[in-house]
């Protein structure tokens, strides 16, 4: 594969790659993405709009140059803009790879950051020189001011040119929330949306913190993703529900909505609308409830993202789907192509069964408890 140079969110060449339940392989133009989908099939999207989430500045005690990339906070709040964890590098800008961007200069329990118009307090690292808890200064709005005239998308080197917001604000774009784009959703126009409604596929949207796709470090890598708050709307809870009871499937946009309904599906009660903080991982033991195919960007093997294909298909295919996009040249990373993904039947065999003994179990329990109730 090779990066996708330039911030076109719908280039007339991009690429889509199915891979159907059977395992089979087809490629396709992406514009062609509602012709691959049934009717009665529902389309969940991740509506979060991307903040411009590096701040560049100075650490306050030596002067030396930091850049600090916004990268967690607990709640999708407007007013809770104080606390975020944060990635911090020394002297240089997204021109430079990240893996190859010196270290801030050592940080403290106390330190002050310049970040602009902001200031910012470094209240703990984070078992990481890099990553670190901080607090801004000041009322919710003026935070919310300094981050927008100050802030810039976070860019990687692969891409040449500057970021503006506008290079990564899907369409359906709402509450800014995302570290960075949930760039699956950057296959959506009107067009898309009105393909899928001519064919009777339903759309609906979910809000998840999205973050950052790399450090730059080895070792925080392997901690992606990190914890990220998320809103499951009633409308769309109803609506999954509706499409399983008639057969169809539900198609996640994006690795973010795959885990946060993922997340949600998994707690007491299963799908349940309303705030959530999504902690875990996707992989090959993941027993998929709520989702049942994926849309997304093409990702390298070794990234959190490629881990999370493993709860759709086994080894075997994700090994043969690596080799098709190798071959084809498919673009990868934000701007790149994208691949189709439908959940095999024996992983959805083995997340059914795993469903019916929890079913069955808080059944029996229930049913012990009744018995135990007064007459």
């Amino acid at each position: 594969m090779k990066p996708a140079v330039r911030p076109v969110q719908r280039p007339l060449d991009a690429r889509l790659l199915a891979v159907d339940v059977d395992g089979r392989i087809a490629h396709h133009s992406r514009r062609r993405l509602a012709d691959l989908l049934a009717p009665g099939d529902l389309v969940v999207a991740n509506d979060a709009a991307t903040l411009p989430a590096s701040l560049s500045g100075r650490h306050v005690a030596s002067g030396a140059p930091v850049e600090l990339r916004l990268a967690g906070r607990r709640s999708l709040a407007v007013g809770d803009v104080h606390l975020f964890s944060a990635i911090a590098f020394g002297a240089g800008d997204y021109r430079t790879r990240t893996e190859d961007r010196p270290l801030p200069p050592p940080l403290f329990a106390g330190d002050r950051l310049a970040l602009g118009p902001l200031d910012a307090e470094v209240l703990r690292t984070l078992g990481h020189p890099r990553l670190v808890e901080i607090r801004f200064s000041g009322s919710a709005d003026a935070i919310w001011a300094g981050i927008a005239r100050h802030g810039r998308p976070v860019q990687y080197a692969h891409v040449v040119e500057p970021l503006v917001l506008w290079d990564v604000w899907t369409r359906v774009a709402a509450l800014p929330v995302a570290f960075e784009p949930p760039s699956a959703g950057f296959v959506l126009d009107w067009h898309l949306l009105g393909a899928l409604q001519a064919r009777g596929i339903g759309f609906a949207t979910l809000s998840h913190a999205a973050g950052l796709s790399s450090t730059g470090d080895a070792a925080l890598d392997a901690r992606l993703p990190f914890d990220e708050p998320y809103h499951l709307p009633a409308s769309t809870v109803a609506a999954i529900e509706a499409t399983h009871e008639r057969g169809g499937r539900v198609v996640a946009l994006g690795t973010t909505v795959t885990r946060a309904l993922e997340h949600a599906a998994a707690r007491p009660g299963g799908l349940v609308a309303g705030d959530g903080l999504a902690t875990n991982r996707l992989g090959p033991r993941t027993p998929l409830r709520a989702v049942d195919a994926l849309v997304s960007g093409t990702h390298e093997p070794g990234s959190s993202h490629h881990e999370l294909l493993r709860a759709f298909v086994d080894d075997r295919t994700l090994l043969r789907i690596d080799a098709a996009l190798e071959a084809g040249a498919y673009r990868t990373h934000e701007f790149g192509d994208s691949v189709l993904i439908e959940r095999m039947p024996a992983k959805r065999a083995c997340a059914q069964a795993r469903w019916n003994l929890k079913t069955a179990t808080l059944a029996s329990r229930l049913g012990q408890t009744r018995t135990t109730l007064p007459a």
